[in-house]
C-alpha cells in the first residue's frame, strides 16, 4: 500500500456549486481524464451513503468498469466513494471542500488500499504500472476540468 495522494485547487466557486459536480458521478467523466462516467445502480439515484455506481474507464487501449459505494456524504463539505472488488475497498476516493474568501479549496485525495495482489491484477487490467503518480496527474487534471466547469 502507498500512501495516500492528495491534490489541492482553489476554485473561485461556491461550496454548493463544487458539491454539485463532485457528486454527480455521471458527468465525472466530463473532468476526468481516466473516468468515462457511467450510471447509479441498485436502486441509486445520486450520492447517499451506501448508494452504488458503475463507472467505465479507459487508460491507453485499455478499458474496464468498476463499482464504487459511497462511504461519506456530508454536503456541502465532504463527498468520499469506496472502489469495490469482491466485496472489499481497493481504494477510496474523496473530496474534501473547503469556504474561502473567494469561493473554495477542494482536496482531492486518493487512499489505496490494495494488497500487493490486487496492486498487481490492477496494474495488469489498467496497464498503470505506477497508479499513484498516475492518479495524481488525473487528479490535477480532474480539479482543472472541475473549476473550469464550477466557473462556466
Amino acid at each position: 500500500m502507498v500512501e495516500p495522494v492528495s491534490v489541492v485547487r482553489d476554485i473561485p466557486a461556491s461550496p454548493e456549486r463544487v458539491w454539485s459536480l463532485v457528486t454527480d458521478l455521471p458527468r465525472m467523466g466530463e473532468w476526468s481524464p481516466e473516468n468515462r462516467g457511467g450510471e447509479w445502480t441498485n436502486g441509486a439515484t445520486g450520492p447517499a451513503v451506501g448508494a452504488e455506481f458503475k463507472g467505465r474507464n479507459a487508460s491507453d487501449k485499455r478499458s474496464w468498469s468498476t463499482v464504487v459505494k459511497v462511504i461519506e456524504c456530508d454536503q456541502p463539505r465532504k463527498f468520499a466513494f469506496a472502489l469495490m472488488v469482491a466485496g472489499r475497498s481497493w481504494c477510496d476516493w474523496v473530496y474534501e471542500i473547503e469556504p474561502t474568501a473567494s469561493g473554495s479549496r477542494v482536496t482531492h485525495s486518493w487512499i489505496d488500499r490494495r494488497s500487493r495482489f490486487g496492486a498487481r491484477l490492477g496494474k495488469w487490467l489498467s496497464g498503470v504500472a505506477d497508479r499513484a503518480s498516475h492518479n495524481r496527474r488525473n487528479m490535477e487534471a480532474t480539479l482543472e476540468n472541475l473549476a473550469r466547469a464550477a466557473t462556466a
